[in-house]
């Protein structure tokens, strides 16, 4: 269970299919009431850029239709040579809502999943959980999703890190600087970390246990007050 995108007039529950290659593309359903159930198409780069544009909060109807000419007025013109409407559904805005949101704030702990050689990724049989000094850290989570970051460090940044699980990019370097809250519950036995810019994502993990994950609950959409809140 992937999360609940809270519309208008009604939300949208997803679900989340993985393989055991972790970093192939997830297979997509959402549902209206937890029982019918639509697989979602992949995102396009097109529908990523334009979705992104939309502003507003989910009907909560996947039929509903936005005027592009109101949000994209080139690409509105685009869509009417071509023959086809200027519109956006809004199945396609959830589709690219999804894919953000788990691009942007989807986390694991370090450790968690481990690279091959053939660059496939797997769960980390080994893998016990972090302890409890190591998970109230930034650093010891990263993003389950291309890495941008890595490409830049230095040779010296490198040599300190195990290839096989540091493939990642640590959530120490996001910007804004601020935009994750990590707290303790349950006497501290739990840890929690909550996105600011994405306003319902949370993570949980156990220290010293394999469990953890994230669940978004939220209206899908981006809180782009935050550099001026922090």
């Amino acid at each position: 269970f992937w999360g609940c995108i809270q519309g208008v007039r009604g939300a949208y529950y997803i679900a989340e299919g993985l393989g055991p290659d972790r970093s192939a593309p997830r297979s997509r359903l959402y549902s209206l009431n937890c029982l019918d159930w639509s697989l979602l198409t992949p995102a396009t780069k097109e529908m990523l850029a334009l979705t992104e544009q939309v502003k507003g909060r989910f009907q909560g109807d996947p039929s509903f239709e936005y005027s592009l000419a109101e949000i994209n007025a080139e690409a509105a013109a685009r869509l009417i040579e071509s023959g086809k409407e200027p519109v956006i559904k809004e199945e396609a805005r959830l589709i690219a809502t999804i894919e953000q949101i788990d691009r942007a704030v989807g986390i694991v702990p370090r450790g968690a999943f481990v690279k091959t050689p053939l660059g496939s990724v797997h769960e980390n049989r080994h893998f016990e959980g972090l302890s409890l000094v190591e998970a109230k850290k930034l650093s010891s989570y990263f993003h389950f999703t291309e890495p941008v970051n890595q490409k830049n460090k230095t040779l010296l940044e490198k040599a300190d890190l195990d290839p096989a699980t540091d493939f990642l990019d640590s959530l120490e370097h996001d910007i804004p600087r601020g935009s994750w809250s990590i707290q303790l519950e349950k006497g501290g036995t739990v840890v929690v970390l909550r996105s600011l810019l994405w306003l319902g994502l949370t993570f949980y993990h156990v220290p010293m246990t394999k469990q953890f994950g994230y669940v978004y609950f939220g209206t899908g959409e981006k809180n782009l007050d935050l550099p001026f809140m922090l």
